[in-house]
């Protein structure tokens, strides 16, 4: 995330179809100079060999980012058997290369179900993971390898989109839908699926299809933004709530609303046997009418407490 001395309040979330070729972050800068926001941040990166969607957020809507961080995602990428690059994609230096066994789709369904589930993953080392105070991908860039350890994820869903047809004219290329948790690197994955089918592999394209709650059919490409006046603009931004709509709500009345803002605890007077969740306290979006006031803490004996509160 990152501020500017001048410019406008601007509040919401724009999905952007991301062009291949740039950083999450040069992408990030070129919505945000049409929108001159003073805010911005986006919702995990894409590297440039990717496309697809990329939440922006804007303004008070950067205090929900983290959460969007969480998002399970979708993705569909091409793997290209037989060559190995370090940095687990086209875009690096190939390290090694093999023949690609004849393989039939059943010996590909059945390598992709190994992968299906709760999997360990160790992650490259072109990442953006850190030790000891340094990202990976830089000591990568130096030519250093450090061990990983390897993060338990899950893959709840791997297609082969790869007809038979396409298998014998291209045996070399995969097509795969992944639907996966947070924290998945679609370049790990291709690797460790080449390397069980006895030849390695490397991410050729991938584009990210779904976040969360978003599709990719949602989304703006940057060529469409420039096309449109600010009005225009503004509407294609979603209000700073609509990645909670999980949550439940509760509406405040004018003194309540006033008490929560100033950090202050209040008791609601009735609590809709529907909203609370478990014994523990749960999180709730808090409204007055439709202004959207931020979130907070509500337990069984109706105490709301703010948890986080946004400035709109």
């Amino acid at each position: 995330m990152s501020k500017r001395k001048s410019g406008l309040n601007v509040h919401g979330i724009l999905l952007l179809d991301k062009r291949l070729g740039v950083s999450s972050n040069r992408a990030l800068q070129e919505v945000r100079h049409l929108f001159n926001a003073n805010k911005a941040g986006h919702t995990g990166s894409l590297d440039p060999l990717a496309t697809g969607l990329l939440p922006l957020c804007f303004g008070e809507a950067t205090k929900v980012s983290g959460l969007m961080l969480d998002d399970n995602k979708r993705y569909q990428v091409l793997v290209q058997l037989g060559v190995m690059t370090d940095t687990g994609d086209q875009e690096g230096v190939v390290i090694e290369t093999k023949p690609v066994p004849k393989l039939a789709i059943d010996d590909i369904n059945n390598c992709l179900e190994k992968f299906t589930g709760e999997i360990d993953q160790v992650p490259p080392m072109y990442s953006a993971l850190k030790l000891n105070g340094k990202k990976l991908y830089e000591l990568a860039r130096e030519g250093k390898t450090v061990e990983r350890k390897a993060r338990r994820i899950t893959i709840f869903e791997l297609k082969l989109l790869t007809s038979s047809e396409q298998l014998i004219s291209e045996p070399e290329l995969l097509s795969l839908d992944v639907y996966c948790s947070k924290g998945t690197y679609i370049r790990s994955l291709a690797e460790d699926i080449g390397h069980d089918l006895g030849c390695g592999g490397t991410v050729k394209e991938l584009r990210r299809l779904a976040a969360g709650q978003f599709k990719i059919e949602q989304a703006t490409t940057i060529e469409q933004l420039k096309a449109m006046d600010q009005q225009s603009l503004n509407q294609c931004l979603l209000n700073v709530d609509k990645p909670l709509e999980g949550l439940p709500a509760v509406q405040l009345s004018e003194d309540q609303a006033s008490c929560i803002k100033q950090g202050q605890c209040i008791v609601l007077a009735s609590i809709n046997s529907g909203i609370m969740q478990s014994t523990e306290p749960d999180t709730v979006r808090m409204y007055k009418e439709t202004l959207f006031l931020g979130l907070g803490e509500l337990s069984l004996d109706g105490k709301l407490t703010p948890k986080r509160m946004f400035n709109l």
